[in-house]
């Protein structure tokens, strides 16, 4: 049964404070006011070895007006819930976008904030897709079921500890601007991880975590639905001490089965990053750095494969960027951003979509709290899979002499997006067709297109799986961001291989 927005959220002040502050902006002479509430609920919880050894629950609750006054951005933020209040906020939203303009002009620039049109959005509630608020659930009951899943993998030979964790976040936001938009929206999203480690006297502390991803569901992820549980943790173990005993790889070209568990996390830093058109122009390069995909390369760049098909995406059911509407009031959207293997689309927001000429945003604006102005963040990246394509079983049974790659541990990647390196949970060696144990040791490296335009093979809808990741940082001050990443298992031919002892023994 769908969801409503929280009586609690919608018993607040939301529309008399936007009134105040939106009719304060107009009597400044702003062209453009828009008005944000948030009330974002974070709780989280660890265990070590199935006992709890820490948890938080906070509430962020504020407001912010953000102005577009004398060709120059304003913005201010507060947390005192009166009309008044509200009305001083926008005043000094106005007087930064004062002192902005002069700044700029100073600097002997004239460039000047405009915003993407975007059709009005009267009076409109969204809520994520999800069965049971995870704030609903008591938090010994959280406590408890973390603790049964620790003491599952500690009852196996071989497991010395067992760590847990889950972060539980439950976001509203209002929004309201001068043009007539004003929208209502609810989110929730879960983020479990389990990891058991055993310790050996030959080879040294080894670990391997769940593959299951965070998403925007509810509680329900943890009890049976979205994922199987119960049939990832009888299999650690075993997994486990296989990779205790797996010998160190060879270095050397090899092909590449790579599962969805891991490359998400490639999409995320070579695709995801690379084709946010703010870094792309220079304009952001805090964190992840700017982008080898600039825009003269737009519509010629051969980012990969011909079967290469990517899309930008807001919409997907149970992703952690989705929305209904974005921080600027834009509707949430899909888009292409590569298509059979050439760059053809940027994630966008209205100012930068507006200064290239691009049309409409595509919804790309998001703050990570009420005293954050929005920036362009992330959508859900997604590779596709082919229609027809086969199971991950039959892309193995392709390959000679390879490497099935699961679950992502660490990356590295350069400050332009186009060298890289990235390891993962566990690595599987194939021969003629087969899985013949695990390795250890394993890093594969390459350029972001000489990547992606090895790819040979692209899995089925029945290999696709959502992925994702909590914690992606851009911005100064800081922001950090939830976003997904979908793909299948794809086959990539040739990719060279590191030893990652002997690397790091150079």
């Amino acid at each position: 049964m769908p969801h409503s927005i929280d009586a609690s959220f919608l018993a607040l002040p939301l529309r008399p404070l936007a009134d105040a502050a939106l009719a304060r902006s107009r009597a400044l002479g702003a062209d453009h006011a828009d008005f944000r509430f948030e009330r974002v609920r974070h709780a989280s919880w660890r265990l070590r070895d199935a006992r709890l050894a820490g948890s938080s629950d906070t509430t962020d609750l504020g407001y912010a007006v953000r102005v577009v006054h004398g060709g120059a951005w304003g913005f201010a933020a507060g947390t005192d819930l009166t009309m008044d209040a509200a009305a001083r906020v926008a005043g000094q939203a106005v007087a930064m976008a004062r002192l902005a303009a002069k700044v700029t002009a100073a600097a002997g620039s004239d460039e000047r904030i405009e915003l993407a049109d975007e059709p009005v959005h009267a009076e409109r509630t969204w809520v994520s897709s999800y069965e049971v608020d995870p704030f609903a659930v008591p938090a010994g009951e959280k406590t408890a079921l973390l603790a049964d899943f620790s003491q599952r993998l500690l009852a196996a030979d071989g497991v010395a500890h067992a760590d847990a964790s889950l972060v539980t976040v439950h976001e509203n936001k209002f929004y309201a601007d001068t043009a007539g938009t004003v929208t209502t929206q609810q989110r929730v999203r879960v983020h479990p991880r389990l990891t058991a480690v055993a310790v050996d006297p030959a080879g040294g502390v080894e670990s391997t975590r769940t593959l299951a991803p965070p998403v925007g569901r509810g509680w329900e992820y943890l009890t049976g639905t979205g994922w199987d549980w119960d049939a990832e943790l009888a299999e650690m173990p075993e997994l486990l001490a296989a990779k205790v005993r797996a010998p160190s790889v060879r270095p050397g070209a090899y092909d590449l089965v790579v599962d969805p568990s891991n490359l998400w996390l490639t999409i995320h830093e070579s695709i995801g990053h690379a084709t946010e058109l703010d870094r792309a122009l220079g304009y952001e390069a805090a964190y992840a750095g700017t982008s080898f995909a600039t825009p003269d390369l737009l519509g010629q760049l051969p980012y990969g494969s011909p079967l290469m098909n990517v899309t930008g995406d807001r919409t997907a059911e149970h992703g952690l960027a989705t929305i209904g509407y974005d921080d600027e009031g834009v509707a949430a959207q899909s888009w292409d951003l590569i298509r059979d293997g050439v760059l053809t689309g940027y994630q966008l927001d209205r100012r930068i979509a507006r200064l290239h000429g691009l049309g409409r945003s595509n919804g790309c604006a998001y703050a990570d709290s009420p005293s954050h102005v929005p920036v362009q963040r992330m959508a859900n990246v997604s590779l596709r899979p082919a229609a027809d394509g086969p199971s991950t079983e039959e892309l193995i049974s392709g390959v000679d002499r390879g490497i099935y790659v699961v679950g992502d541990r660490s990356w590295s990647i350069d400050q332009q997006r186009y060298n890289f390196q990235f390891t993962a949970q566990r690595f599987f060696r194939i021969e003629r067709g087969r899985l013949a144990g695990q390795l250890r040791d394993v890093a594969y490296q390459a350029t972001t297109t000489d990547f992606w335009g090895s790819m040979a093979a692209v899995g089925g809808p029945g290999t696709y799986v959502l992925g994702g990741a909590f914690n992606c940082g851009k911005a100064q001050p800081g922001q950090t961001a939830t976003v997904s990443h979908g793909c299948p298992s794809a086959l990539f031919r040739g990719v060279n291989v590191l030893n990652t002892v002997r690397e790091a023994g150079r």
